[in-house]
């Protein structure tokens, strides 16, 4: 036996607890230290880590992340979305190769050891000590279950996700007190099958089931050997073993599994040596996670249900607890999306708007009475990239949309004649409607009157447009001073009352100007708004909000609250079927003849707004209302002598542009449905009768009644306080009236 030197022995000693402090320090090894122990090392000294017996006792485990999916009003999917993509499967569900290679790889005697496995600590501190360094862990599958836990909890949050992951002695004694009590309450096979569902595997992967599909297209149940090695081998380093980004280095570690296995006796040597000589063998199905992925160009509306979720007090009491149900996924929620819609909306927008177009177009569409949104879909698509937008062009600010909406032209102008006639003007009332006239000197508001001190002027779109005019031939060719005149009787409080009682707001959340130029459709709207507004006049004057989700299940399938529509009276049915006698009379004899459908009742109104920077139609049946705009979806654009879906515009109005795209839109969403007809009214035509076909004269020649709506910066900027509402309005010159037109 050879000499002892001096010092060797207290020297290996020292060298022992060295690097057993580094394991400890790491977070490598101190979960292995018998509790005992853990006083002796004195982990509960002031100023270091809780007392091991303050910790609390229980651990409560969050909810797995896992997908959602989308549902449409028949039961087909539009989208699967997740925070974690994810798929929880019990243990019998995934391929028993895949339970053995973890096991070998990660926690050999994870059988034979409880939460902590002595010999493991041992080992590593042994091997650490001769590698002066932290060469090895010794932490179970379980401890590792419990970081996991830790890591699912902090959900998204970067600085949460660096507390639950960081190394520090703190949490390692956490996580061993959580380790001892999983263990005694789950027992080792609900710990294994845990652990595949929790733990990530790369590319966006969470749990084995995820895992199997994006790297071989299978369930987790069947996978082979040599993919279940490969899969289990990704564990310790996600990126570093990215069989995609980095094959080879996935082929080396896949093949110290299966020898990790072959020793361990989960496996014959020959097994082993057969699946090492396979290729990987990948067959990859890409993430498809998102809106972006949804079917029909229901992006939005897909976008529209997460912000109606994140939003709605009805899924949980503050923001916070919405944003952690959503992100923990596994729901399926039902919506009211109508494929059928959905798609005649989309063919209608590829047909007439091109996704290159300077322009973009917007559609909603509504079931009056309930208040469901059957489809919605937009010319630049959901996406990233060039000609796509993350902006709802169809919604308002706080759900996705655009700042201030568009400007509505002479589509507002229903809205007007609906308080007029709530007031008690007669539908058979007549007013001079010259061609050009000063807005009224004193308009009584909300808050007081308000005066004309500079003399603003408004006209129509054309000279030959001049009274004396009644209800319907004004409405009919979208006459102006018809409208101003009227608002300067009524003043702008009915008007604003009647917009609030149909759910009309700014896009932007504002509150409506106090003007009399709001008659001719100065604030900015959203489709959907206005889309839901006119759907009151087809429902006998009751109003119902929107709503596009009709039921949802969480991950254990129980039914969750929902928002539901309420509708209230906005009008009489008098009213109502009076707007439908003069809305009717817009598509069958006014500017929006090329908006009319065949075969079936309907009503609708154009418009048009200065500069041609926004055009609409927005009407309905007695069976669904939609809206339809059409503008420049960034900035500005002055719609003349353009091209739009590939056919050239001299000017753009609300009748020829948006018109065939709404008719479009609507006989394809309403094919096959019943076409029941409006309840109308008789209304008197005025001192110059009824409006001729389409924008005609009275004699049937072409005319030019197409006034166009104030002047204003378009659709994306909030109207001002004057009677044009907007920067840069025109609206006292010859030619440059305020009408939402053709």
């Amino acid at each position: 036996m050879g000499k002892k030197r001096s010092g060797e022995g207290s020297n290996r000693t020292r060298m022992a607890a060295k690097f057993l402090g580094v394991s400890v320090l790491s977070g490598a090894v101190l979960a292995g230290l018998a509790l005992p122990a853990v006083g002796a090392f004195g982990l509960v000294a002031k100023g270091s880590v809780e007392g091991f017996d303050e910790i609390p006792a229980s651990m409560k485990t969050p909810p797995l992340s896992q997908r959602t999916t989308i549902l449409d009003a028949e039961g087909g999917e539009i989208a699967k979305v997740y925070s974690r993509d994810r798929t929880v499967v019990p243990l019998n569900e995934i391929s028993p190769y895949m339970r053995k290679a973890i096991v070998a790889i990660e926690d050999a005697r994870f059988y034979e050891h409880g939460a902590i496995d002595l010999k493991g600590v041992l080992r590593a501190v042994n091997k650490n000590a001769q590698s002066g360094g932290v060469s090895e862990g010794a932490s179970t599958l379980t401890q590792q279950y419990i970081k996991n836990i830790f890591v699912e909890e902090a959900g998204d949050d970067p600085d949460k996700v660096a507390v639950a992951t960081q190394q520090t002695l703190g949490r390692k004694v956490k996580e061993l007190k959580y380790a001892i009590q999983v263990e005694k309450e789950l027992g080792k096979d609900r710990i294994l099958n845990n652990y595949l569902n929790i733990t990530f595997f790369g590319q966006q992967s969470y749990g084995v089931e995820a895992a199997s599909q994006r790297y071989f297209s299978k369930r987790a149940k069947d996978l082979t050997l040599a993919e279940s090695a490969m899969l289990a081998g990704i564990v310790q380093s996600p990126s570093r073993y990215d069989p995609v980004n980095a094959p080879n280095e996935a082929v080396k570690r896949r093949n110290t599994v299966l020898q990790r296995m072959a020793e361990l006796k989960a496996i014959t040597p020959e097994e082993a040596a057969a699946a090492k000589a396979e290729p990987l063998k990948l067959k990859v199905t890409r993430p498809k996670s998102g809106c972006i992925t949804a079917v029909s160009g229901a992006g939005f509306f897909c976008d529209y249900v997460r912000e109606v979720f994140l939003k709605d007090p009805v899924f949980g009491k503050t923001k916070e607890a919405r944003a952690k149900r959503w992100n923990e996924g596994g729901m399926t929620i039902r919506t009211t999306l109508d494929p059928q819609t959905q798609k005649s909306v989309q063919k209608s927008i590829t047909d007439h708007v091109y996704q290159s177009d300077s322009v973009a177009t917007a559609i909603s569409i509504v079931q009056p009475g309930t208040g469901k949104v059957l489809g919605m879909g937009q010319s630049r698509p959901y996406g990233f990239g060039d000609h796509q937008t993350q902006i709802n062009l169809s919604a308002d600010k706080n759900r996705g949309g655009s700042n201030y909406g568009f400007q509505t032209g002479s589509t507002f102008k229903p809205i007007l004649a609906a308080a007029a006639l709530e007031e008690g003007i007669s539908p058979n009332k007549s007013y001079s409607s010259p061609y050009q006239m000063p807005y009224p000197d004193a308009v009584d508001t909300c808050t007081g009157t308000w005066k004309n001190s500079g003399g603003e002027m408004v006209s129509n779109e054309n000279r030959s447009e001049a009274g004396p005019y009644g209800m319907r031939e004004a409405t009919a060719k979208s006459v102006n001073t018809y409208f101003i005149q009227m608002i300067g009787d009524i003043g702008t409080c009915p008007v604003t009352k009647m917009a609030e009682k149909l759910g009309l707001k700014p896009a932007s959340g504002a509150d409506m100007d106090q003007v009399p130029s709001i008659a001719l459709g100065t604030q900015g709207m959203s489709p959907l708004t206005m889309a839901s507004a006119y759907a009151a006049f087809a429902n006998g004057g009751t109003y119902c909000t929107p709503v596009l989700i009709t039921s949802a299940t969480g991950p254990n399938g129980k039914s969750l609250p929902v928002p539901k529509t309420k509708c209230s009276r906005a009008m009489s049915e008098q009213t109502a079927d009076t707007v439908n006698t003069l809305l009717k009379g817009v598509v069958e004899d006014g500017t929006g003849k090329e908006a009319g459908l065949s075969g079936r009742d309907s009503a609708g109104k154009t418009g048009t707004t200065d500069g041609r920077k926004a055009a609409w139609f927005v009407g309905y049946t007695p069976n669904m209302a939609g809206a339809v705009w059409v503008g420049g979806p960034g900035k500005d654009v002055e719609m003349e002598n353009i091209t739009i879906g590939g056919q050239y515009h001299d000017k753009v109005y609300g009748g020829d542009t948006p018109g065939p795209i709404w008719r479009d839109a609507m006989a394809g969403a309403l094919e096959g449905k019943e076409a029941p007809s409006f309840d109308t009214v008789a209304v008197g035509g005025g001192e110059r009768g009824d409006a001729g076909k389409g924008d005609t004269d009275k004699d049937g020649t072409a005319g030019n009644g197409r006034g166009r709506n104030k002047p204003g910066n378009g659709g994306n900027k909030p109207g001002g306080n004057k009677p044009g509402g907007g920067a840069g309005g025109r609206h006292n010159q010859p030619g440059q009236g305020q009408d939402g037109g053709r």
